[in-house]
């Protein structure tokens, strides 16, 4: 089967890429199952029960979120309503949702785990010993099982792809919104790269005006962020699994831009 998954789709720019490149890469590729990452959807911080629908509407089948999964006071009862949409697994327990997502997709039964890093970034359980957790928990029931790992430190991706070779269908990184030329196959199986890329304004600072990223650089001090507008991009990466195993064949990336 051929799986898209979809950098981290940054503010209504991002969804214009997604609104207008979907369709095209699904049917280039033939792919049979799309994951997108969500937690950038909202201005750039968060998600809301509309933009979700309009994603599933665009295509996609599980949205995986990050460290803005949050922001948005609807979160929690998007993350309670919908089982395809997914907050990190390796929050706290009482949180509202789930980091797995078990999704049929004709006759293959894909399970979708999302997962946060701690380098770097807000403290959270360990992101090693939930995908123990729940790879155990599902083993006997997912043909493909892929993972997002929503993490900003190259070294906790690297480490977490080496721990889950030979369990997993694929494992994607994502949070930066730079795309990394390292895609691979590794040994046992397992497709890899460090950072899907962005969807987004690509004439910005990781998505934020330039203007408004660069003050804080310049002066420390908190800033209001709004999304940029220019030189709107579609990054992903395309892979395809051999269901009858688990294994990956090939993962490619994909880079487009929009007029």
């Amino acid at each position: 089967m051929k799986v898209l998954f979809v950098g981290d789709v940054f503010g209504r720019p991002g969804r214009r890429a997604v609104r207008d490149c979907l369709d095209g890469v699904v049917s280039k590729h033939g792919v049979d199952f799309v994951v997108l990452n969500a937690e950038n959807a909202a201005g750039g911080f968060g998600m809301t029960p509309s933009i979700v629908d309009e994603l599933f509407g665009y295509g996609a089948d599980v949205l995986t979120g990050g460290n803005h999964t949050f922001d948005k006071r609807e979160a929690h009862d998007l993350l309670e309503d919908n089982e395809r949409v997914l907050r990190p697994h390796n929050y706290p327990a009482d949180n509202p949702g789930t980091g797995l997502s078990v999704v049929r997709c004709g006759d293959i039964t894909v399970a979708v785990i999302n997962l946060q890093g701690r380098i770097f970034l807000p403290p959270t359980d360990c992101p090693f010993q939930a995908a123990d957790r729940l790879i155990e928990s599902i083993k006997d029931e997912a043909d493909v099982i892929l993972v997002d790992l929503h993490a900003e430190a190259t070294s906790e991706k690297m480490a977490m792809a080496w721990y889950l070779d030979g369990r997993v269908s694929a494992l994607v990184g994502t949070h930066t919104h730079v795309q990394t030329a390292d895609e691979q196959i590794f040994p046992e199986g397992m497709a890899y790269i460090t950072d899907l890329g962005m969807c987004g304004p690509h004439r910005s600072i990781i998505g934020v005006k330039v203007e408004q990223s660069l003050g804080r650089f310049l002066n420390s001090r908190s800033a209001r962020f709004e999304a940029a507008t220019g030189d709107v991009r579609f990054h992903g990466a395309v892979v395809d699994v051999d269901e009858a195993t688990g294994k990956s064949r090939s993962i490619g990336r994909i880079q487009l831009r929009l007029n």
